[in-house]
């Protein structure tokens, strides 16, 4: 059973940080790509940033270049996602994902695996 345990949202201020974390269990970590989707009221989902944990390749959308920073741990089949300088347009619920064998960036159609969402709020 693949299983994607999410955490670390919660309210923080603009300009603060978050660091949200997934531990993944019933499948092979380096063999899926594991990332981070986020969906705000009436928007679509979108991609933030993923990881093929495989050879530590990334993937951030362009909206979070230079603010986010994700990372795996294999031995413990954990991802982090670091969030700093956080606006309010990052308010979103976040959600943890992970696939066999997509390209990073992939839309979130191609992700068959999906955590629980964790919420994240920056206050203005």
């Amino acid at each position: 059973d693949v299983q994607l345990q999410a955490s670390g949202g919660g309210l923080v201020q603009t300009g603060g940080s978050l660091r949200l974390s997934c531990t993944a269990s019933g499948f092979r970590f380096d063999d899926y790509v594991i990332g981070w989707f986020r969906q705000a009221p009436g928007k679509e989902r979108e991609e933030v940033s993923c990881i093929d944990p495989s050879d530590g390749s990334t993937y951030y959308a362009d909206s979070v270049k230079g603010r986010f920073t994700i990372s795996s741990d294999n031995g413990k089949k954990t991802v982090w996602l670091q969030m700093n300088s956080l606006k309010p347009e990052d308010t979103a619920v976040y959600y943890c994902v992970a696939e066999k064998g997509v390209g990073l960036g992939a839309p979130p159609l191609m992700y068959d695996y999906w955590g629980r969402g964790t919420q994240v709020t920056v206050s203005s």
